[in-house]
């Protein structure tokens, strides 16, 4: 895997979960930590409880919203404690920690791993802006972890598909260079067309998202995002010369 991770906590509130999360990003090479408004003050509980990953509180990346925690990220991923399993609820549509490590192992880019506060998760508006969900699997009755321990799971899970080097098996994929601005103006194309062919304006936010989330799992290379919006050019061209001709 050659995915560079971060480790997004967005208004973390409990000191030791902090520390904890700071270690376990040592234990499996993630690349920095950063904390969205954190309301845990960061303080004695959580250099006890970080250990050897002190140097990643000490040089954790602040932000004051979402959009410029996840900035640099060309694959946004969020974690959600609720699963719609197949239904049509783009909003929560999800994968399981292990398709999280099959995806990580063949792309390159720098990779926000996202988890909401302690008390009730990401919000809707944030879930809205992660390119991909990944849920982790538990007792319907009580679905929730703490904080650390859903870190530890998802790091795990991608730190575990990295595998051993074995000479005897089959070539590794190509890797996947991501290309996160390549993504954001194909999707602001694509919401431009919708416009322009007058699609239902109250269905375009839903489609968007289906379109964010598909990309998110495919993980298009950046080639392949300038064939779409090669694509979606020649479809503006063509809505043009029919407006003039209709003229």
């Amino acid at each position: 895997m050659t995915a560079r991770l971060d480790v997004v906590l967005v208004r973390p509130k409990e000191d030791g979960n902090v520390g904890a999360v700071a270690r376990l990003a040592r234990n499996f090479g993630a690349e920095r930590l950063v904390l969205i408004a954190p309301r845990a003050p960061v303080g004695p509980e959580a250099r006890r409880r970080a250990m050897a990953g002190a140097p990643f509180l000490k040089s954790a990346v602040r932000a004051r919203t979402f959009e410029e925690g996840t900035r640099d990220a060309d694959l946004v991923v969020g974690t959600t404690d609720l699963s719609t399993g197949r239904s049509n609820a783009y909003l929560r549509r999800s994968i399981p920690p292990e398709r999280l490590g099959d995806v990580l192992n063949v792309v390159v880019g720098r990779v926000a791993l996202v988890f909401g506060p302690e008390d009730n998760g990401l919000s809707r508006e944030e879930l809205g802006r992660c390119d991909l969900l990944v849920h982790i699997p538990a007792r319907r009755e009580f679905p929730t972890l703490n904080l650390s321990h859903a870190v530890a799971v998802v790091l795990y899970a991608a730190h575990r598909a990295r595998g051993p080097s074995d000479a005897e098996t089959t070539p590794a994929p190509l890797d996947l260079e991501l290309n996160g601005r390549e993504k954001e103006l194909l999707l602001t194309r694509i919401g431009e067309l919708l416009g322009r062919t007058r699609y239902p304006p109250h269905k375009r936010r839903g489609l968007i998202l289906l379109f964010r989330r598909v990309f998110g799992r495919s993980t298009p290379t950046e080639a392949e995002y300038r064939m779409m919006l090669g694509l979606f050019k020649s479809l503006g061209r063509e809505l043009d010369r029919g407006k003039h001709g209709r003229g």
